[in-house]
């Protein structure tokens, strides 16, 4: 099951940034603008990080924080401000948050604050990608496939993670190289197709139904056939 962010902020350009780049990153994302509405979507919602804004229509960002640990419940809250003194951050975090970002802020440092928060909070729990009747264990970083285990090389399981993060979702090469190897080879290197092709021998070596695709001159893409 992933993870769920919910995100309380009244500025719609950066809900939307944020929630296209976590949503990305494969977390469930939920969205309000003001800080009444927020609290209520917490209690529905029940997610696993909050990303908080501190100046909110109705109820500010400290008073949702307030509310939130009224209940005892220490669910990781992420305070996005522009608020940058060293009062206002000492304030913030004794308010309860745990985290403390200043805008302008950088998207790939609040999903790193992300998953530092995550690691935090459940550092035993056992996530399980899955799509169709193929798992990954993201703990014990094992795959299998309707109950066989699959034995995969380090950029394997980062190749078969990534795609299992975004079924259905075509990635380019582009996107492929940088998250999996941090560089692009180049438009004439043949690594990815190599490993593509290593990856579908194993997640299909008894003859499985084929689940990773070549979308041409594009990249690949995880889903099935109709």
């Amino acid at each position: 099951m992933n993870e769920k962010i919910l995100i309380i902020e009244d500025d719609q350009a950066i809900v939307r940034v944020l929630k296209r780049s976590l949503t990305y990153e494969g977390y469930l994302v939920e969205a309000e603008f003001d800080g009444e509405k927020g609290f209520q979507k917490y209690q529905q919602f029940r997610p696993d990080v909050i990303v908080l804004d501190w100046m909110l229509p109705g109820i500010d960002g400290i008073e949702v924080c307030d509310r939130i640990r009224a209940n005892d419940d220490n669910t990781p809250i992420l305070m996005l401000t522009a608020k940058d003194t060293t009062h206002d951050r000492v304030q913030g975090l004794d308010s309860g948050v745990d985290d403390y970002m200043v805008k302008p802020f950088e998207i790939d440092e609040l999903n790193a604050r992300v998953r530092a928060l995550l690691r935090r909070t459940k550092p035993e729990r056992s996530v399980i990608l899955s799509f169709n009747d193929l798992e990954l264990d993201t703990t014990t970083r094992l795959a299998s496939r309707n109950g066989r285990s699959i034995n995969l090389t380090a950029k394997e399981y980062d190749l078969l993670e990534l795609f299992l993060r975004h079924p259905k979702q075509v990635l380019t090469r582009d996107i492929i190289f940088d998250r999996v190897w941090g560089y692009d080879f180049g438009g004439e290197s043949n690594v990815l197709d190599v490993y593509i092709r290593y990856l579908r021998q194993k997640i299909e070596e008894k003859g499985e139904t084929r689940l990773l695709h070549t979308v041409r001159g594009v990249g690949y893409v995880m889903r099935e056939l109709p």
